[in-house]
């Protein structure tokens, strides 16, 4: 039998299964933000899909087109599986332990979200009747952000002789699988050796990529106790450093083996620059210990929880994902540091590492109501990129900013314009968050440094690319919102109310700082000209259907034939042209009903009620994006079961291989929908002005509770059927509101008040087939 058990802390996957290791590989992945590791056997192999990755570090490669076309980009970016540290080969009275030979008679893994670890014991018996237990566990340091570190023990049921092979690898071979637009560009031998040493139990490999010219090192060491007798040896040459240890290990001893593993990577230092940071970081590690770097993750992780935990009570397979896609978050952008949070994270090569506007519009969220220096973090990397950006707009004939679709440096590496280029709602998105994190945290010093300088740029741009008309206002023409089965419409709904809310941002930054206003030429006029826009802001309706166009004339378009679309024929994007996706009311993605979350403040709640119903008929979720908006809006609007439904789907995207490409990484916006889906969905939770909860419980749940920071305060909100607790953790006093009711929530102090009953929902459908799935929880 295998499979993942469930478990509230952890994910253990009990038994081997071959087959499986390419979407486990995902599941079990470490990292910190800055590097990732995929959760290989540690033998290496069998393997589906092997990958280490330092965030930011790439390959270039040219991108083809059919046809040119002025301002298409020229250079594409794909992220690299670096030296791969984890490798460490046994051999057993020269029988290697291969989980395809011999047998497996007992093989745990364990990923544990409090220790931050990834645990394995393996009972394996060699083809001539040997026994051996390996033991191991693995982690990528929270703390010493260069540091990775594996314990690897070994026991023997008789005495025997080991060999233990300790690699670092470079230029491992990829499998490519094409026919998915989505599966990273194959790259061959990309790292090109610099220097190789090693001596006593340390060896450091150097490489630089060919093309994109950015430098990396990887360094190894080891402790070992293994009694008396042990021999080891080590070399290293172009892409294999190894350590091997061989011993003599009599019945109920062991051999115990602490690798240490340090990376860097820089496109301006200097080799001789980045061995010294890996022997820094080696030496750091090693001073710590294994004991140490274990106390440290727990102590990282405890903090963590105290500030982001969410329980519910009734579901615990939901429980267990829940707090799986926070682990995953977390490890994406805890140490990021200016460097990109990629839509897979660093748990695979999908998508080509790239960073999309997911890491704003979905991952911000959490992290910036949970650890807001992570967050704080990835916009100063937006803002380090902002060159780039401007670089862009004025290839487009804009000012201002216009960031990419689709980067791993901030260039735009997308060669596909109508869904790229034209997504021009990725500056309003990272306006979005900037404007979302200030109101979380009041950082005076990122308003100051980064902060109003993003905005202003992203308004610029809005005012160049829109323009005033006399009769409908401030229009925004020719762009492509989140829906990309709509490209190049006219006044999407969701552009311009993020638009919008970005133009009036932009304006009270420069009130709060004259200073930085000043540097940026920003004039009193050009203020002016903001705030006109934003109140002159064209806004579709449709007044015969009482519904708000996604884009202006869509809801004048054909209706796609979904009762003739046969179930395999989804996602539409790899078997339908987009020319038709085009030109029919067929939504791919959550698009005004992610308008209606971010920018409630713009509809009314009878709007939000005829808007759902009437996209919800027409959105097929091709798109990992989308279950979890439609979820908050489904619980808003009062279609509970559906919103549980909903939620339930971004939660269990990854677990259960929803969309059959976990095998190249995790899809971050869908973790993090899951928690938007609770937090806001049944939550309420909302920050159009402060900070509001509306809560409601789930069908089937008999309690939720969430913890969340607001302006340095701590506190968790519980919800049972009839009433909702509002309680500081620590920090000061919480102003919000309940329902609409204005409350404050002092230490020491909880808030219980009662929950009304939910509104009356119109009807609901969806397109045929595309209906989610009702989930009944294990051992209901």
């Amino acid at each position: 039998m295998t499979g993942y058990d469930i478990a509230p802390w952890s994910l253990p996957w009990r038994g081997l299964s071959v087959p499986e290791l390419r979407r486990t590989e995902s599941t079990f992945a470490l990292s910190n933000g800055h590097i990732g590791m995929r959760g290989t056997l540690d033998e290496g192999e069998p393997r589906g899909l092997p990958g280490t990755y330092l965030n930011g570090f790439y390959e270039e490669h040219s991108l083809p087109y059919g046809e040119a076309g002025y301002g298409y980009p020229e250079a594409g970016q794909t992220v690299v599986n670096v030296t791969d540290g984890k490798v460490i080969r046994l051999l057993v009275e020269d029988e290697p332990l291969d989980m395809r030979y011999g047998h497996a008679l007992e093989h745990d893994r364990e990923l544990d979200f409090r220790s931050g670890t990834l645990r394995r014991r393996t009972l394996w018996e060699s083809p001539t009747g040997r026994r051996v237990t390996v033991r191991s566990e693995r982690l990528v340091s929270f703390t010493q952000r260069a540091v990775a570190a594996i314990h690897y023990v070994v026991e023997p049921e008789d005495k025997l002789q080991l060999v233990v092979q300790s690699d670092l690898l470079a230029n491992e071979p990829v499998e490519h699988r094409a026919g998915d637009p989505r599966v990273a560009a194959a790259l061959d031998s990309p790292l090109v050796s610099d220097f190789a040493w090693a001596e006593g139990s340390r060896a450091v490999l150097a490489h630089h990529t060919r093309h994109s010219e950015l430098r990396m090192a990887a360094g190894m060491d080891h402790e070992l106790v293994a009694g008396e007798g042990v021999r080891t040896g080590i070399h290293a040459e172009g892409d294999l450093a190894r350590f091997t240890v061989a011993v003599d290990v009599p019945a109920g001893g062991a051999l115990r083996l602490t690798k240490y593993l340090g990376y860097g990577w820089s496109a301006q230092r200097s080799v001789p620059a980045l061995r010294a940071q890996v022997d820094a970081a080696l030496a750091g590690a090693r001073q710590t210990g294994w004991e140490g770097l274990l106390a440290e993750q727990r102590a990282f992780l405890d903090d963590f929880w105290e500030a982001a935990d969410i329980e519910v009570d009734g579901d615990e397979e939901l429980q267990q994902a829940l707090r799986f896609g926070l682990f995953h978050i977390l490890q994406a952008g805890a140490r990021g540091e200016t460097r990109a949070i990629a839509g897979k994270g660093l748990t695979g090569p999908g998508y080509d590492g790239h960073a999309f506007w997911d890491t704003e519009m979905f991952v911000l969220p959490v992290l910036t109501y949970t650890v807001p220096d992570a967050a704080r973090d990835a916009l100063r990397w937006r803002h380090s990129t902002v060159d780039k950006a401007r670089e862009r707009a004025e290839v487009l004939g804009q000012r201002g900013t216009a960031f990419p679709w689709r980067s791993i440096n901030g260039a735009e590496c997308s060669a596909y314009w109508p869904a790229g280029t034209a997504a021009f709602h990725v500056s309003g998105d990272v306006a979005h968050a900037v404007a979302q994190y200030l109101a979380a945290t009041g950082d005076e010093e990122f308003d100051r440094e980064c902060g109003t300088e993003l905005l202003v740029q992203t308004a610029r741009l809005w005012m160049s690319l829109g323009h005033n008309d006399p009769h409908d206002g401030f229009r925004i023409d020719g762009v492509t919102g989140p829906d990309e089965y709509s490209a190049i419409v006219d006044n999407n709904v969701y552009t311009n109310l993020i638009a919008q809310k970005n133009l009036r941002s932009a304006a009270d930054g420069c009130e709060r700082n004259p200073g930085v206003a000043e540097g940026l030429d920003v004039s009193e006029e050009e203020v002016s000209a903001w705030r006109a826009a934003a109140d002159r802001m064209r806004i579709p309706f449709d007044t015969m259907l009482g519904v708000h166009e996604q884009a202006e004339g869509f809801t004048a378009h054909a209706e796609w034939d979904f009762e003739g679309t046969a179930a395999d024929e989804y996602p539409l994007l790899l078997n339908k042209p987009y020319f038709d996706l085009y030109r029919k009311q067929v939504v791919k993605q959550a698009d005004l009903v992610l308008a209606m979350h971010v920018r409630g403040d713009a509809f009314s709640d009878e709007e939000k009620a005829a808007n759902f119903a009437y996209y919800e008929a027409r959105t097929v979720r091709d798109s990992s994006l989308s279950a979890g908006t439609q979820s908050v809006l489904a619980a808003e609007v009062g279609h509970l079961q559906l919103a549980y439904d909903y939620l339930a789907e971004a939660a269990f995207t990854d677990l259960h291989d929803l969309h059959h490409n976990v095998h190249n990484g995790l899809h971050m916006a869908s973790l993090a929908g899951a928690w938007i889906g609770l937090v806001a969905g049944f939550g309420g939770m909302r920050d159009h002005s402060g900070l509001t909860f509306a809560p409601r419980l789930a069908p089937g749940l008999d309690r939720m509770a969430f913890r969340m920071s607001f302006r340095g305060t701590r506190f968790s909100v519980e919800v049972t059927r009839d009433e909702a607790t509002y309680r500081i953790v620590s920090g000061g006093p919480l102003r919000t509101a309940h329902h609409g009711e204005p409350i404050v929530v002092e230490p020491d102090s909880p808030v219980t008040l009662p929950i009304p009953d939910p509104p009356t929902p119109p009807e609901v459908r969806q397109p045929a087939g595309r209906a989610p799935v009702r989930r009944i929880p294990p051992g209901s």
